[in-house]
């Protein structure tokens, strides 16, 4: 089974920081390769929304809302991403989910790989 585990979430006032981590790991295969990993978020009753994409090489994206407030980091060795918010508004406030478009794995390649989310909620 692979994983994608966020943490990093929580309450914070408008203005604030968080930072947000996501640690791929496998427990009964090995991965070998990681492709582009991002964060989206969610609100309740709305779609998911791409927040900011890393690929491998280190190539970023970031939504509108996100520029200039948001940076997206990934560190291969450790399998992980990371998202620094500055600036929060209460507009941000959502569930923030990892993603991975493709894994390489021992036994196979796994494809939209989602994490279980990590809320985060700004107040004003």
């Amino acid at each position: 089974q692979v994983q994608l585990v966020e943490s990093g979430g929580g309450l914070v006032q408008a203005g604030g920081s968080l930072r947000l981590s996501c640690a791929a790991s496998g427990t009964s295969r090995s991965i070998f390769t990681i492709g582009t990993m991002g964060w989206y978020r969610q609100i309740p009753g709305k779609q998911r929304e791409l927040v900011a994409t890393i690929a491998n090489d280190g190539y970023t994206n970031y939504a509108d809302s996100a520029k200039g407030r948001f940076t997206i980091s990934r560190d291969n060795a450790k399998k992980m991403i990371y998202l620094q918010m500055n600036n929060l508004k209460p507009d941000d406030t959502a569930v923030y989910y990892c993603n991975v478009d493709r894994m390489g794995t021992s036994i196979g390649p796994l494809l939209d790989v989602w994490g279980q989310g990590t809320q985060v909620t700004v107040s004003s």
